[in-house]
């Protein structure tokens, strides 16, 4: 199957206009992330609680017990499976936000601000190809 090229116009000023929101929005997202980590850890702290807890109501259900005692410092360690149905297991808490290193937000702000300066000074009603091509990636 072949694959055609999309022949598309769009106005430079809606262009900048998406840039500058994608922009506020990385901004946004990055200075708020170790807040949102720390809810996610938070979460999964209580994930974790609740697996405890399984495993413990579940006890009676384990196949596979294996038992290390060390003498040296007097720890039990006690490992076993249990075999879920997958209906009652709790469910894993996921990241609902992206988490990104300072150089790429570096990166992805200087380009950004780069491709805004760059489509303000022109005198073109639309953004060619080319360029557009270049950004499709923040919109």
């Amino acid at each position: 199957m072949a694959s055609r090229a999309i022949s598309v116009k769009v106005a430079t000023i809606k262009v900048i206009k998406s840039l500058e929101d994608k922009l506020e929005q990385i901004q946004k997202d990055y200075a708020n992330q170790e807040q949102y980590e720390a809810q996610y850890q938070e979460a999964f702290k209580a994930w974790q609680k609740q697996l405890f807890d399984y495993a413990v109501s579940n006890v009676a259900n384990a196949t596979n017990v294996r038992t290390n005692y060390r003498t040296w410092n007097n720890i039990l360690n006690v490992d076993f499976d249990i075999t879920t149905n997958g209906t009652d297991f709790p469910a894993e808490p996921k990241r609902d936000f992206t988490q990104m290193h300072q150089h790429t937000y570096n990166e992805m702000v200087e380009e950004i601000s780069n491709a805004i300066r760059i489509l303000k000074m022109t005198d073109e009603e639309t953004v060619n190809a080319t360029t557009f091509k270049s950004i499709a990636k923040y919109l």
